[in-house]
């Protein structure tokens, strides 16, 4: 039987290829408020942008409050040459006797398509499944978020179903597409 994950003080780091799954600092603020003050990335997340560094403080506060209270995993993606944070990677809505959770993820439009996402989602998913022992991992996008879709699908995330005007975001009504992918169908991914 696999020894059960011992959930410590301090978030475990994750290593990819070109970049690390990280706990963010204080010092990281003004990155953070680069990638969630952009209203285009915030377009598809479920809060308003950033508008100040304290906000951006403000926000890594929770995220290792939440952490604290066993209600997240909530990274950094931070580029191995330069150390700077490009995104971020979440794992939340733990359900420990289901074995199941959601992922969630965020990029700095500077670093679109550069392959951030997928390396990031790829590390998350080998923690969720071979760390945690989950059995299903979950993910709720709007069908516009193409990109995000994409991202999900390449490592074997299924759409199951449509959910009709589940968000209000940024003035306007949002579908959300819920995906899904079991342990059993991860192939690894590709990264």
């Amino acid at each position: 039987m696999k020894k059960a994950f011992q959930w410590g003080e301090i978030l475990p780091s994750l290593k990819g290829t070109r970049l690390k799954l990280e706990s963010l600092k204080t010092d990281d603020a003004p990155q953070i408020l680069a990638i969630f003050g952009d209203p285009e990335v915030m377009r598809y997340w479920g809060m308003p942008p950033l508008e100040n560094t304290n906000d951006a403080r403000r926000f890594i506060k929770e995220t290792h409050e939440e952490f604290a209270r066993r209600d997240l995993f909530g990274w950094g993606i931070r580029w191995n040459e330069t150390g700077k944070i490009v995104g971020t990677s979440t794992l939340l809505n733990l359900d420990r006797p289901n074995r199941r959770g959601e992922i969630g993820f965020a990029v700095a439009q500077a670093s679109w398509g550069k392959g951030i996402a997928t390396e990031a989602v790829e590390t998350l998913i080998g923690f969720a499944f071979n760390t945690l022992d989950l059995h299903r991992l979950e993910a709720d996008v709007d069908p516009k978020n193409t990109a995000s879709l994409r991202v999900l699908e390449k490592q074997g995330f299924v759409r199951e179903g449509l959910l009709r005007e589940r968000w209000y975001q940024m003035g306007e009504v949002q579908d959300t597409v819920f995906l899904g992918l079991l342990k059993r169908e991860w192939t690894g991914g590709s990264v």
